[in-house]
């Protein structure tokens, strides 16, 4: 059985994300298998992982990307790790359906 991106939540859906802070641009670059199986969407943001400065710039940019308010995404574990889960808040079937169509893009087959 693969590994998945995000897991359906009581609140919204858990995503997965390995944050490459202090980069030459914000993007979401796709996503990728770690070597323990689990998979997570690769984000890099030009910010600096001081005083919290990047994860705010990580809820930003998931945001954007998801298409929610900013005040839908909350990190929930990981503040002062690469890899951190974020909750997208919000009707999660319809989250999943939105996440999976983006991943579509990467062409990603651990989906």
């Amino acid at each position: 059985m693969t590994a998945s991106l995000y897991r359906r939540h009581s609140g919204g859906v858990l995503l997965s994300v390995r944050l490459t802070p202090k980069s030459s641009r914000d993007a979401v670059e796709g996503v990728a298998a770690a070597a323990d199986g689990s998979v997570h969407l690769k984000i890099r943001v030009r910010a600096v992982p001081e005083n919290g400065v990047a994860n705010k710039a990580l809820v930003a940019l998931v945001a954007k990307w998801a298409g929610v308010p900013k005040s839908d995404i909350e990190i929930v574990a990981g503040t002062t790790s690469r890899l951190k889960t974020v909750l997208l808040r919000g009707n999660r079937e319809k989250l999943a359906t939105r996440i999976d169509g983006l991943c579509a893009a990467f062409a990603c087959d651990a989906l």
